[in-house]
């Protein structure tokens, strides 16, 4: 006689569990679908649109009220205008309400009605870049002309219109992606922020791995140092950047003054201005920077693996090299592993280090750097979501071969 058993999770218990375990996710999913995926969508919205800075904010009638002049020559003037110069606005409607003790004294503008109080002008179509003026003569009635001037501040008019929205239209292009790609400016950039990420993260996992194997004994003053080590991850970018650029600065650095005295050079080194010297600095301040965050988890692995194996290949006659080659370093792999993946992907995103020390120039132009010159520095919102967009395709690439080569042996 056999027996059949359900499949896991088919039962009434099991899917109640599963139902819960959806519940208590639900809010945590929708929180990263509105702080990633939401904003990752723009930017590839964005990228194939023809964006460009002043297109965020969609074109608009503005309007600017003032009462003016005095005696028989007071007026209200309205002074409206297009905010765009390349797109029209159409269906404008100009409302205003006159203040207490302001009566109308001439012909209103022909596009113009007054009922009341309430002023209301209607135009067909504002041209890229139109302006126009409208002023009506008015009387003053038991009120100063400061005190009309305070009620125009208090309720100024409003002026609205139609109009087409580049963010939102049904308009797309390739020339964002065109102009990442045309010419050799985009595969140099690629090389430049590569060097920088691959000899950045090595660097970083290089020094913290040596870190790490130098305060893996216990040894008086061992918290200081460990807390000393920290140091420059936990110090302020700004401050820490800052301090690099004075000490190396060609003309009153330390660093170039202690060089000249020792007679290790003729002349002042441009360590952040010259090619490739500049982006070798930038990689070491990388490396420098962020050698304690590996350093941490590393040491705190090592501490972690039974000390009964090293005793018995110390008593094999086991050399400290090999002790590391054959018996820390296979547990280390996983640790690097991870370690390497992480830094890989934020050196690669890093912005701030580079744009501080150098500004992008002598050489050290990343594609994060690209991306702000692109959408800040010529103003071309489009183009600097293509090269973001660029950046993410490299990074999923990049995670694809990882988990498809490097960490199958590490069993990740």
């Amino acid at each position: 006689m056999t027996s059949t058993t359900p499949p896991v999770g088919a039962g009434p218990l099991q899917r109640r569990e599963a139902r819960l375990a959806w519940g208590l996710l639900s809010p945590t999913l929708i929180s990263v679908a509105l702080v990633v995926i939401l904003p990752l969508l723009a930017i590839f919205w964005i990228s194939v649109k023809p964006v460009e800075l002043a297109d965020l904010r969609a074109p608009a009638p503005v309007v600017r009220d003032a009462l003016r002049g005095s005696g028989d020559d007071l007026r209200l003037e309205y002074r409206l205008r297009n905010s765009s110069q390349e797109q029209e606005v159409r269906n404008v409607v100009l409302t205003a309400t006159l203040p207490d003790g302001v009566l109308p004294a001439g012909d209103l503008p022909d596009a113009c009605t007054l009922e009341a109080d309430r002023l209301t002008c209607r135009f067909d179509l504002f041209e890229p870049g139109h302006r126009d003026r409208l002023a009506l003569p008015v009387t003053l009635d038991g009120t100063s002309a400061d005190a009309a001037k305070d009620a125009l501040r208090a309720a100024p008019a409003t002026a609205t219109g139609e109009s087409d929205n580049v963010l939102t239209d049904t308009t797309f292009t390739l020339d964002n992606f065109r102009k990442v790609f045309d010419g050799g400016e985009f595969w140099s950039v690629l090389w430049v922020t590569l060097f920088y990420t691959v000899f950045g993260t090595i660097g970083a996992l290089l020094f913290g791995m040596f870190a790490a194997l130098l305060l893996n004994k216990s040894f008086r003053g061992q918290g200081v140092l460990r807390g000393l080590y920290l140091f420059p991850y936990v110090a302020p970018v700004i401050a820490v950047a800052f301090t690099w650029v004075t000490l190396f600065d060609p003309f009153s650095g330390s660093i170039n003054a202690l060089l000249l005295q020792m007679g290790a050079t003729e002349a002042s080194i441009n360590f952040f201005g010259e090619k490739p010297l500049a982006l070798i600095m930038v990689t070491v301040f990388e490396i420098w920077r962020y050698f304690p965050l590996s350093f941490l988890f590393i040491l705190a692995r090592m501490q972690s693996i039974d000390t009964d194996m090293y005793e018995a290949a110390d008593m094999d006659g086991a050399s400290p090299f090999q002790q590391f080659w054959y018996l820390s370093l296979p547990q280390l792999l996983g640790i690097l592993s991870v370690l390497f993946l992480l830094r890989f992907i934020w050196t690669f995103n890093k912005f701030d280090d580079i744009f501080l020390l150098t500004g992008g120039n002598a050489g050290t132009r990343t594609l994060t750097v690209n991306v702000y010159e692109q959408a800040f520095a010529l103003s071309n919102i489009g183009a600097g979501a293509a090269v973001a967009v660029v950046i993410f395709a490299c990074l999923i690439l990049f995670a694809v071969l990882f988990f498809r080569f490097l960490s199958r042996e590490e069993g990740l």
